[in-house]
């Protein structure tokens, strides 16, 4: 399950350092005083940031358990956390400049917030949200050829779109991007 969080202050809640190793941590059940003695810190201020983290909906109760005079909880944590990019501020601006960096940034950032939120829907109503996605690299020989690629690519989903779109139908939004590949080391995980 996700948690889709588009308000600043809930961002400021599960963002600080701490929180994300509690976040972390809490993949697994465990207690106050385990995470404590794992992050070498004090159980109260541990409790704290937990409380603050249930009061969010990150983490949920998994159980209490009699232990030495007290009650002992265990936590986990309830989601995996998708930030709207919005949230963050983003010093980009709708530029429609179908090569620009930040074009594709705007782009995507609307693609994390919509699917999120229709994700979010679709889990409260025990349905499963249908989306594709296409992803592959290709190499330019020169920099001339990515705008050729992208004029041939246009034509061919152009035409791809022309034999399925339908008056009556269901619309998809299709998106197609391209950045340059992240240089990765030999052996090293994509």
């Amino acid at each position: 399950m996700q948690h889709y969080l588009d308000e600043p202050d809930a961002v400021r809640i599960a963002l600080s350092p701490i929180r994300r190793q509690l976040l972390d941590l809490l993949r697994e059940p465990s207690s106050a005083t385990q995470l404590a003695a794992a992050l070498e810190l004090p159980r109260q201020r541990v409790n704290y940031h937990l409380k603050e983290l249930e009061k969010a909906g990150l983490v949920e109760l998994v159980e209490e358990r009699q232990r030495r005079g007290f009650v002992e909880r265990i936590l986990k944590a309830s989601a995996t956390i998708v930030v709207d990019p919005g949230v963050m501020g983003s010093a980009f601006t709708a530029i429609h400049d179908q090569y620009a960096a930040e074009h594709l940034v705007e782009v995507a950032a609307g693609t994390v917030r919509d699917v999120a939120g229709m994700q979010r829907k679709a889990d409260a109503a025990g349905q499963r949200l249908l989306t594709f996605t296409l992803e592959t690299e290709v190499r330019f020989a020169e920099p001339g050829d990515v705008h050729r690629f992208t004029d041939a690519l246009t034509e061919a989903v152009r035409q791809v779109v022309e034999s399925f779109d339908t008056a009556d139908g269901r619309p998809y939004r299709l998106i197609a991007g391209g950045h340059p590949a992240v240089r990765r080391t030999e052996g090293e995980d994509r």
